[in-house]
């Protein structure tokens, strides 16, 4: 069952678990066993594995927040790459609840449809040619992630590396992406969350 490769992706990109830890042989079986992706591709996903089963969970759960909760460019959000919080990206969630709908799946849970681990598995209920051609739509995005991944040192970018593969596009050289260093005090200042309402002028500092 090739298919079944997007259901592994997807639970490598979800936030890490217990459960999912326990799984990670089973989720290595299903990489080693894929023809979906080359040599290259398997050895990327795995040392990410080995990365996931290292140390306490606490350890990977810290990782997972450290690069995916803290800045929008490496948004598991497809739809807030390419529309951020305009109204356009609710019409576009709309359009893709509406695809899963149609074809007989309905979301649980509080995750967005445009959430990356979603539509994996979602594909991995669907058809290759569908698969296909909703990663080929989306592999700007894949290489954009892949792109930060990379640029972070990241084993994460083995995924969005291995899907632009099966999608038919060129995986992102990591020879060109210069590493970087975030600013974790200007993250901490972007992802602040503002204050719904002013304060009373009694609590305002007098000038």
């Amino acid at each position: 069952m090739p298919m079944i490769l997007f259901k592994a992706f997807s639970a490598l990109l979800s936030y890490p678990t217990a459960d999912m830890r326990a799984a990670l042989p089973d989720i290595a079986a299903v990489v080693d066993a894929s023809s979906l992706i080359s040599e290259r591709e398997k050895r990327g996903l795995n040392a990410l594995i080995g990365e996931l089963g290292e140390g306490d969970l606490l350890s990977a759960e810290a990782r997972y927040v450290d690069l995916f909760d803290r800045g929008r460019a490496l948004s598991l959000h497809l739809f807030e790459h390419l529309h951020g919080e305009s109204r356009d990206r609710g019409t576009a969630m709309v359009e893709l609840k509406r695809l899963y709908e149609n074809a007989g799946f309905d979301l649980v849970g509080q995750e967005l449809p445009d959430y990356l681990p979603v539509l994996l598995e979602y594909l991995s209920c669907r058809d290759m040619d569908e698969a296909h051609d909703i990663l080929a739509d989306c592999a700007h995005i894949l290489t954009s992630i892949a792109r930060s991944l990379i640029a972070r040192q990241s084993r994460y970018a083995a995924v969005p590396q291995a899907l632009l593969v099966i999608a038919g596009e060129k995986p992102v050289n990591a020879a060109e992406i210069k590493p970087v260093k975030e600013d974790r005090a200007a993250l901490d200042r972007d992802w602040a969350e503002q204050p719904a309402f002013a304060e009373p002028a009694g609590d305002r500092p007098k000038p």
